[in-house]
């Protein structure tokens, strides 16, 4: 598939959806101390919620730079085994240039849609698909940012909740169907409780107990629940059901 106008269909209502997720960084970039443009920037050179948003974090800590690339480099990690995946499922004219150009761009919601769609995809698919994501994100932080600066701080202060709902829309369903999951999250829980009430750890900085919490809760959890043999079942089932 090499239509650009699919592509374009395809990313609009990701488009939608981070349009209403960057409004909440926005939001809570201006609270912290940025200004509109500072913002807006941050999510035109960045496509990353999660590493955006941890990011924001840690600048507001006053966190340091290593704090930083550890954070980003462990958060982001993801999306080197999505691209490997993605490689098999490209045509031709995605050229190592455009493959470069495109990984700019490449988002877990951009990557399910497209590992969706059958057949090869081309650059004009996926010139399309990008489009409306990067517009809603920019966008809504630009937004998010404007309405921080103008509304009252209670409002902010109540929109920025939204920032959590958010994160706790996306632990709970899966938390819901996995008990293994479910450990995962609460071994996370239990160290950043850790970290904020045990004496001798409340001297970590906030950065660092973020990343290390979620390092040794994840680790725990490749360790403990192999999830190729969680694949093995999928595939399975997945053939079953073809059947």
């Amino acid at each position: 598939m090499n239509s650009f106008k699919k592509g374009f269909t395809d990313g609009i209502p990701i488009g939608l959806g981070y349009l209403a997720v960057s409004f909440s960084f926005g939001i809570l970039a201006v609270a912290g101390g940025l200004n509109v443009w500072q913002a807006t920037l941050i999510s035109m050179a960045n496509l990353t919620s999660a590493g955006q948003f941890a990011g924001l974090n840690i600048m507001l800590a006053g966190g340091s730079v290593i704090e930083m690339i550890i954070s980003q480099f462990v958060i982001n990690l993801r999306y080197s085994l999505m691209s490997i995946s993605m490689s098999q499922h490209i045509d031709e004219s995605m050229t190592l240039p455009r493959k470069l150009f495109y990984g700019e761009f490449h988002t877990d919601e951009i990557f399910a849609v497209g590992m969706g769609r059958p057949g090869k995809l081309g650059h004009k698919y996926f010139m399309g698909v990008i489009i409306a994501p990067y517009i809603g994100w920019a966008l809504g932080t630009f937004l998010g940012a404007v309405c921080g600066e103008i509304l009252p701080p209670m409002i902010v202060s109540a929109l920025g909740v939204a920032l959590y709902g958010m994160f706790i829309a996306i632990i709970v369903p899966p938390m819901k169907h996995s008990w293994k999951i479910t450990i995962v999250v609460a071994i996370a829980i239990a160290l950043s409780l850790c970290f904020a009430y045990i004496p001798f750890l409340k001297g970590v900085s906030s950065g660092f107990a973020i990343i290390i919490s979620a390092v040794v809760a994840s680790l725990f959890g490749a360790l403990v629940f192999p999830i190729s043999e969680e694949n093995k079942t999928d595939v399975k089932d997945d053939v079953e059901k073809k059947k």
